[in-house]
């Protein structure tokens, strides 16, 4: 299982650096799959529960913000609200009585599934306007020498996912060497040990990469980010861990070998991204001032 649960998580990052580094469409069209993959998961888990969700119409809104994200940031966020209130009233009028489950879990399928997800589009086109060099707003790098000269969407975007997979990477590994503590009753075979070294895996490629980036007070502001990418990840792994507990299901999926499904993989990166988004936007800047 080792070995399988590597050679897959390989495949996957080779996947997804390919189209994180494209970026434009390219980047969109690879999350709204992983978005529409992991909203069959979630709405399979809702309807263990007996609840019946507005799936097919939560995947097809949440397909949209994704476009509208790519088109216009300020459009994605009037989205939301108005995707929500077209899912409620699609509810109203079906032949049986919606009850609150029914909302509740459609909404929370938009606000997770994709208006979170989202905002990995939004950071990867931090300032890529004048970046792109190939069609549909791609990009390939024509100097890979200096991590710097990337555009900063990219750069960023790589950062916060080598944060994730050092969290990740490094509370499995040593949760597995040296976990004796558990950390929740949500999840039984995560420790404290393991949270621990993982957040501090987060922390130290945040330090290489605010130092390589030459952001302004870099030991502060990469363990700033070290800490909110690796305590957010954790967190995103409980939230989901917590919805498999209550359905009942140990994966949410079988799509990865040794992984489990869309959402066993990409937890971690559900809530993260809009943290990042902000620290970048509205944060660093301050620490510039």
């Amino acid at each position: 299982m080792p070995w399988t649960r590597i050679f897959s998580g390989i495949i996957a990052i080779i996947l997804a650096l390919g189209g994180t580094i494209l970026g434009g469409w390219y980047f969109t069209a690879g999350l709204a799959i992983l978005v529409y993959l992991a909203q069959l998961e979630y709405f399979q888990l809702v309807r263990a529960k007996g609840i019946l969700p507005a799936g097919k119409t939560t995947i097809i809104v949440s397909q949209a913000l994704l476009i509208i994200s790519t088109l216009s940031n300020n459009l994605a966020d009037a989205v939301l609200p108005v995707a929500g209130t077209f899912i409620c009233f699609y509810l109203l009028f079906q032949p049986k009585l919606a009850s609150i489950a029914d909302i509740s879990t459609s909404i929370l399928g938009l606000f997770y599934g994709g208006y979170l997800p989202s905002y990995w589009v939004r950071i990867r086109a931090i300032d890529s306007a004048g970046t792109s060099n190939l069609a549909l707003n791609g990009f390939w790098p024509a100097d890979w020498g200096h991590f710097s000269a990337l555009p900063t969407g990219l750069a960023i975007t790589l950062l916060a996912f080598g944060c994730i997979w050092a969290a990740d990477i490094g509370a499995y590994t040593m949760g597995r060497l040296f976990g004796r503590t558990q950390l929740s009753n949500i999840s039984p075979k995560k420790t404290v040990e393991g949270a621990v070294f993982g957040v501090a895996g987060s922390v130290a490629v945040a330090l290489l990469g605010s130092w390589s980036l030459g952001w302004p007070l870099w030991s502060i502001t990469g363990t700033a980010l070290g800490l909110l990418i690796g305590a957010t990840s954790l967190l995103g792994d409980l939230t989901e861990s917590m919805m498999k507990r209550d359905a009942g299901v140990k994966d949410s999926g079988q799509l990865i070998p040794g992984h489990g499904g869309i959402l066993d993989r990409a937890d971690s990166y559900v809530f993260t991204a809009p943290l990042v988004y902000y620290f970048v936007v509205l944060l660093l800047p301050l620490f510039s001032s």
